[in-house]
């Protein structure tokens, strides 16, 4: 299963759209935060597709939930846009959250930086901001030997 993982968008629909029309083998597109709007929007143009949305601090007005869980091909996965988890000044407490939560796998946002890790059996992404010149998504592919995590710059 592949899973295409953005965040950040800030109102850049475009670079939402181009990115899952640059991933079509992606069955799930998880948005980790600050662009729930155009993530809900834009929705609608590929029904094909598994959405999961989170909100984040930019998101106002959202009722959208500020994290999540769910299990895919075998691995659970928790995801949020990290705010609520101070991530911009450790990942502690976010890597615990997933901990208690018994996740495979933790996905969050906020920081702008795109980066992948593996800590004592948690794969842990973040996809960066899909917005600007230098945009990055991530791509969470999940098969029969394993997870991979990979960065994609747009």
């Amino acid at each position: 299963m592949r899973i295409l993982v953005v965040s950040d968008t800030h109102r850049d629909a475009y670079a939402l759209r181009e990115a899952i029309l640059r991933q079509p083998a992606a069955e799930v597109v998880i948005h980790l935060g600050d662009g729930a709007e155009e993530a809900q929007e834009i929705q609608s143009s590929f029904p094909e597709k598994m959405f999961l949305l989170v909100r984040g601090n930019c998101d106002w007005g959202s009722t959208l939930p500020v994290d999540g869980d769910i299990t895919l091909s075998g691995k659970h996965i928790f995801y949020t846009h990290g705010y609520t988890y101070n991530v911009k000044y450790g990942l502690y407490t976010a890597i615990e959250a997933a901990r208690g939560r018994k996740a495979d796998i933790l996905l969050f946002g906020h920081t702008h930086y795109a980066m992948t890790d593996y800590e004592d059996g948690l794969y842990i992404m973040n996809p960066g901001s899909l917005n600007g010149s230098r945009g990055t998504y991530g791509i969470l592919d999940i098969t029969e030997n394993g997870v991979v995590t990979n960065i994609v710059k747009i």
